[in-house]
Parts: structure tokens; sequence; C-alpha cells
């Protein structure tokens, strides 16, 4: 089974991987979807962080995002697009598995690096696929796709 950390993708794929963090660091909120109790989607804004190799992310005690992430560690994460319509450097998503974190130790290196408000629950992430779409040369529509174990494909349309 291939290893699904941020690392692991910012390994096999650094330039992407760069676009992606650079995505999400060009503004602080961004989409979460999760699974409610039943099955229908739910989406919510979110802070994510990149930090020691791994994708973060962090919660209000409680919250209903974090009870669903709790029963159905899925979820999907869409990077905020910006204002208008330029969505310099693609569309970004990440899709996987959300793991909560109960250690007393990487929750206070966490908290000790991003000062979240107390208390809050963690969840690191384990990637199935991470996706980016953009335009090229104002003629294609680029879509790059990475998922564990596999390398990266590019499909690009007219």
């Amino acid at each position: 089974m291939a290893e699904k950390s941020w690392n692991t993708f910012a390994t096999a794929e650094p330039a992407l991987a760069a676009t992606v963090e650079a995505r999400f660091g060009a503004h602080t909120h961004h989409v979460l979807a999760t699974l409610r109790k039943d099955g229908s989607p739910r989406t919510s804004g979110l802070e994510v962080r990149f930090l020691d190799g791994e994708l973060w992310l962090a919660m209000m005690p409680n919250s209903l995002k974090a009870l669903d992430l709790r029963r159905d560690p899925r979820f999907a994460l869409q990077a905020n697009p910006g204002e208008g319509t330029g969505m310099g450097g693609g569309d970004v998503r990440i899709s996987g598995r959300a793991i909560e974190v109960d250690d007393p130790q990487t929750k206070a290196g966490y908290a000790k690096e991003v000062e979240p408000p107390q208390p809050f629950h963690l969840f690191r992430t384990e990637l199935t696929e991470v996706t980016r779409t953009y335009v090229e040369d104002d003629t294609y529509l680029v879509v790059q796709v990475w998922k564990p174990g596999e390398p990266l494909r590019t499909v690009k349309r007219t």
C-alpha cells in the first residue's frame, strides 16, 4: 500500500505540490466537504496548515465537521479560488481521509506553531487524490491528477 502523507506527494511531485501549497496559502479560508450522519454532503469553511510534511486540519471542539470526520474520515478540500474568475495557479482539490490525533505531544507542537483557539480537534490527512485544473495558453483545459503509488496523470482538452 502506498504511503499517503503530504510529504510523499511533495517528494513525488514537488512542482505540483508547491503550486497546491501556494493556492492554499493565497487565502486563509477554504472549503471542506465531509459526510453527514445520513450520508449527505456537508461543506464548511476551514483553515489548513502544511507542517512537518503533513497537511493538518484543525477544528473547534465538537464542530459538526469534526463529528462528521470522527464518524467517516473521508473528506474533500478545495482551495479558495479568490476574487473574480482569474483562478491564478488553477483550481486545486485534495481528497483523502482525516485521522484524528489525540497525542498530547503532537497537539502541543501544532499549537505552539499555529496557536489555534483551545481546545481543538486536530486531524492528520492521508491523501487519496490531489487534482489541479487550469487553463493553458487560453486554449487548453489541463487536469493534473496524482494518486498515491501512481504517476502523475495529465489530460489536456480543447
